[in-house]
């Protein structure tokens, strides 16, 4: 369970590194995989998470090269998945002003359930100020995010109902606006 770090966002060459794992017993990797892979579909289990579309594709799974916008802490954010290994490794970085991201994930089937990691590496006044003010709240969401996932996995695999994506703007007037 490797992460294929690139050179600029390497743990070592970053202002803020957050890791998280969670053993998930009872859940199938495949449902994990399929919950993870449609972003829009986040915000309804994933309360850090505002609104999610995909810009450059008609389906709604993630893939590499993908590129989709999300709104979380407070921030829109556009992101381009740069590792696509299906149910072994998923990668996408992320921009917005004053932060440059990289947030990785590994799965193993393990007898005991599916472990899953998730670290994430950033850069930029953004996120040194955030890190510095509200130390552990990347790592605390990202657990939550985890522990969602699990439960989304034992519901089964994702519906085929199609959500509504929203406009991806700094602007953009959601309830939720996390």
């Amino acid at each position: 369970m490797q992460i294929n770090w690139p050179d600029k966002c390497k743990p070592e060459n970053t202002a803020v590194h957050v890791k998280n794992e969670l053993l998930m017993p009872g859940v199938e990797l495949e449902g994990i995989w399929a919950w993870l892979c449609r972003p829009d579909l986040w915000p309804t289990w994933y309360k850090n998470c505002a609104y999610a579309y995909l810009k450059n594709q008609p389906h709604l799974d993630l893939r590499l090269g993908t590129e989709f916008c999300w709104k979380t802490f407070y921030v829109t954010i556009d992101s381009t998945v740069r590792e696509f290994v299906p149910h072994e490794r998923l990668a996408w970085d992320a921009h917005c002003n004053g932060v440059q991201a990289y947030h990785a994930w590994t799965f193993e089937r393990r007898h005991s359930g599916v472990y899953v990691v998730t670290e994430e590496t950033q850069n930029g006044w953004l996120a040194r100020m955030a890190a510095f003010v509200v130390p552990n709240r990347m790592w605390k969401w990202h657990q939550r995010w985890l522990e969602a996932l699990s439960e989304m996995a034992k519901k089964g695999l994702p519906g085929t109902n199609e959500p509504h994506p929203e406009p991806c703007n700094e602007h953009s007037s959601h309830p939720s606006s996390k």
